[in-house]
């Protein structure tokens, strides 16, 4: 069964919120590990994973796994009769998964989707463990650990994560303003270090990796500001034991949201919240797909006050586009990145992923 739907637009696209979903209006209350699980009175959740792993050897790879939860409808207009059809449910999973083989300057990605009924997809929590899966790709969260697997065919991940930092809460106790209004807003948290550690295989090749990763896990009700063409989201972990996470939203002129923000992790997870005019991007190599003709920033330098950053952050691989057409009605870049610069004016170096929305068709367009 394949899924046509528009994610971005039906999730979070432009325009009012639509009623009888809950609504993220102020702090977020989060409780782990319970909110590792759904939240199902939302209209849309994601959880995300990347990750740069090595072989023994030096072979590297970049690796993306996320899963989407949509509620197309309210849960209050649900139909719950006692004829209700096994086929019937109120929510729709998505899945992506990329690899990204950098010796060879290789990119694979894949798709799925499912509606969760017939235990085809779906999301739990199991003695302290959460499980979101679609058909058979899958991660399972646990207070610590976490096992992602995902066979796409031409390539498959089997990973084990394990947490080095106690979860990170965005914006204001976990709640991230993501426009003017209160409501313009996400429930927002990372784990900004987690040791990989795994199988990746490309075509018939398994190879044995280890690196660091990064998860994400974001709910909300609200679409995007009206206006807001897409948005531009760094995640870096650096060789002095901080990461940075920073997002810009974009806006029609291609000028930067106020609302934009991010947040940098001292080394012993303490944090701090990164304002708009702490943050400053420089774009300094574009690359266009032959594919999408979209034309995409590859390199930047990335400067933040208060901290104190300056560096110059480099696409591994130009071309990592991911061509999610059959599920969310949408390409993107999502990549592997290296990062060099100074952080208080000590070298430090890293790496990370970047992803780059609203490029190929501004979220406002008509479809």
């Amino acid at each position: 069964m394949i899924v046509v739907l528009s994610f971005l637009l039906v999730c979070m696209g432009t325009g009012a919120p639509e009623e009888g979903y809950l609504k993220v209006d102020g702090p977020c209350g989060l409780i782990f590990p319970e909110d590792h699980g759904a939240h199902r009175q939302f209209r849309t959740e994601w959880w995300y994973y990347t990750g740069n792993v090595a072989t023994e050897d030096g072979e590297a790879f970049g690796f993306q796994l996320t899963f989407f939860r949509s509620a197309p409808k309210p849960p209050a207009a649900a139909d719950r009769g006692p004829h209700r059809s096994a086929w019937r449910t109120e929510q729709i999973f998505l899945a992506h998964a990329a690899v990204t083989d950098i010796a060879r300057g290789a990119h694979m990605s894949a798709e799925t989707a499912a509606r969760e009924a017939l235990d085809l997809a779906g999301a739990r929590v199991e003695d302290e463990t959460a499980t979101v899966f679609v058909r058979n790709w899958r991660a399972r969260i646990g207070p610590d650990r976490h096992r992602l697997f995902a066979d796409a065919g031409p390539f498959a991940l089997d990973l084990t994560l394990i947490s080095q930092k106690p979860p990170v809460l965005h914006g204001q106790n976990g709640y991230s303003r993501k426009g003017s209004a209160p409501d313009r807003a996400s429930c927002y948290y990372s784990l900004t270090r987690l040791s990989a550690s795994g199988s990746i295989r490309v075509a018939d090749r398994p190879t044995t990796v280890r690196g660091a990763a990064w998860m994400d896990h974001e709910f909300s009700t609200a679409p995007l500001e009206p206006g807001l063409a897409g948005w531009d989201w760094f995640s870096l972990q650096l060789s002095d034991r901080t990461e940075l996470m920073v997002f810009f939203l974009r806006e029609a002129d291609g000028s930067y949201h106020p609302a934009s923000a991010g947040t940098f992790v001292h080394p012993g997870g303490e944090t701090t919240d990164l304002a708009a005019d702490a943050l400053s991007v420089e774009i300094l190599d574009r690359w266009q797909s032959p594919q999408s003709g979209a034309r995409y920033p590859v390199r930047w330098r990335l400067k933040v006050a208060g901290p104190d950053l300056d560096l110059l952050v480099r696409a591994r691989l130009r071309d990592q586009e991911m061509d999610t057409r059959k599920t969310t009605g949408v390409r993107y870049w999502e990549g592997s990145v290296a990062a060099e610069g100074t952080a208080d004016g000590n070298p430090v170096s890293g790496g990370g992923y970047v992803e780059l929305t609203g490029y190929d068709r501004p979220f406002d367009a008509p479809m």
